[in-house]
């Protein structure tokens, strides 16, 4: 009961409120920068970062309002502003961040924002079928803590689950890995990486904490589609998320260039 009071509670908080710090990281980091890399850039990734914190702080509201169906009713609402708002905007922002000479041509934009509400209606849709009640996990005086269920009344439909899985790796696991493979290129294709000479090095801190985040989501996936669903087994993205943070902060908080002052002389 403890581990999942763990995660239900103090690990969203923790990772909500790394983000929130981030955002304010890169706000604050832009004001230095944007001059020389571009303020919508920097506007574009911390708003990325907010949304991302307001997800995983609202985390404890899906056990708290109460049994079957408001935890899916959360579930639902939080998992569609991630899967056809966050990921899309974290993959729009980093076309931004790490910008090519002609800019992120709308197109990809547009469709970034399409195929996350797309997969984003399909997943709610599915989490309707497969959450059929809820579990309580914790009971103390007034308060009562609840998770949803999947199939509690039947056997597990794995056509269902499967693209249930499918949905989210598509966003938001494959917009985190598109845009680890842009970060990527762009790094090994940098052309003022001898004025600018720590800039590939941000770059691969930023693809580093990419990938991990998306692995994160992919252990995590497989792990309930291979065992049964369990509200710790969710610790697994939680600290993937936080340490893809800490890389990302990394990535923030390194100049742009080991030694600026050399360029004034």
């Amino acid at each position: 009961m403890k581990y999942d009071l763990l995660v239900t509670f103090l690990l969203p908080v923790i990772t909500g409120l790394t983000y929130f710090f981030m955002a304010f990281l890169v706000h604050r980091t832009g004001k230095y920068r944007a001059l020389m890399f571009g303020e919508i850039g920097f506007k574009k990734i911390a708003g990325a970062f907010i949304l991302l914190g307001i997800y995983f702080i609202t985390r404890p509201l899906q056990n708290l309002l109460g049994p079957h169906p408001m935890p899916l009713i959360i579930n639902s609402a939080r998992q569609f502003f991630l899967m056809a708002i966050i990921a899309p905007s974290i993959l729009v922002a980093i076309f931004h961040w790490v910008p090519t000479p002609s800019g992120a041509p709308r197109s990809s934009k547009v469709a970034a924002y399409t195929i996350g509400i797309l997969m984003g209606i399909i997943f709610v849709l599915l989490n309707t079928l497969a959450i059929d009640g809820s579990v309580l996990l914790y009971s103390h005086g007034i308060i009562q803590v609840y998770d949803p269920m999947w199939f509690s009344n039947g056997d597990p439909a794995t056509q269902l689950v499967a693209v249930h899985l499918i949905c989210q790796f598509v966003s938001p696991v494959g917009f985190l890995l598109l845009a680890a493979a842009y970060v990527r290129h762009r790094r090994h294709n940098y052309q003022l990486a001898n004025i600018y000479n720590l800039m590939p090095l941000k770059w691969k801190y930023l693809e580093v904490s990419l990938v991990l985040f998306a692995v994160s989501f992919i252990v995590a996936g497989a792990t309930v589609a291979f065992g049964k669903y369990y509200t710790y087994v969710w610790v697994i993205y939680f600290i993937g998320a936080i340490i893809s943070g800490l890389f990302t902060m990394k990535s923030i908080k390194l100049p742009p260039r080991e030694a600026p002052s050399d360029l004034q002389n």
